[in-house]
């Protein structure tokens, strides 16, 4: 893009006509062929996940979360409670089709209507949803409301550095690189170096693209296997 000048001839950035504030995300449903993504309800979301996320019998998913793995439903349904009492962080239960049980969690935060900004993060899935099609499905669902039901401009991942699946993930979904952030934050008495990634409104049309044809029924044999990789179907980056 050809950058723009003011009178002085100073660079400036390019106008956006048209713009603005974005609506808030809504609080209902997004339904895909593998999941249903739907707010966070701790009558009916708390025991199933707390029941999936036992699964993971190590607590290796918890190690860059802000908590630990919760061995007690009420301790758990508690932090829930606190967790989605508000609307940023707006939390998100993540129901798999096949059997109707919410096995994993991920919420918008750090909303911002004004600017047109919306991150993605608190995802934990339980080791039933994880490197399943409703896994990455959960993921299109929610940058395709972001996108092109509210018409964000730009949709942010951040992760611990040191969280190498996270960093992976990003990139699979088609995120960008952006910078490492450090000493950003102390997480369990611990400093964390964050790393930041990104998708623009121009970058979505590719991606989209990229995501259906991964979740297309024909990209998978009778056992449900992938035939072609997430990667393959991604435009490639200049």
């Amino acid at each position: 893009m050809s950058q723009t000048t003011n009178h002085l001839g100073q660079p400036i950035g390019l106008p956006v006509p048209g713009w603005a504030a974005r609506p808030r995300p809504p609080q209902t449903p997004m339904i895909g062929r593998y999941c249903r993504v739907e707010p966070l309800d701790v009558e009916r979301h708390a025991a199933d996940l707390h029941a999936a996320n036992r699964e993971n019998t190590d607590g290796s998913n918890w190690t860059y979360l802000p908590v630990e793995a919760f061995s007690d439903l009420g301790r758990y349904r508690a932090w829930l409670v606190k967790m989605s009492s508000g609307n940023d962080p707006l939390f998100h239960a993540i129901v798999d089709s096949s059997d109707g049980k919410a096995a994993g969690v991920a919420g918008y935060l750090r909303i911002d209507p004004p600017n047109g900004v919306i991150e993605v993060g608190h995802i934990n899935y339980a080791p039933r949803l994880q490197r399943t099609s409703a896994a990455t499905e959960a993921m299109y669902l929610m940058m395709r409301r972001a996108f092109d039901e509210l018409g964000n401009r730009r949709y942010e991942w951040k992760c611990d550095s040191l969280n190498a699946p996270s960093r992976a993930a990003a990139l699979r979904y088609g995120f960008q690189y952006e910078g490492l952030f450090r000493q950003a934050t102390v997480v369990k008495g611990r400093n964390r170096d964050t790393a930041w990634y990104s998708i623009i409104d121009r970058d979505w049309p590719g991606i989209k693209a990229g995501f259906e044809r991964w979740l297309d029924p024909g990209n998978f044999d009778s056992s449900g296997r992938q035939r072609q990789p997430l990667s393959a179907s991604m435009p490639v980056r200049p």
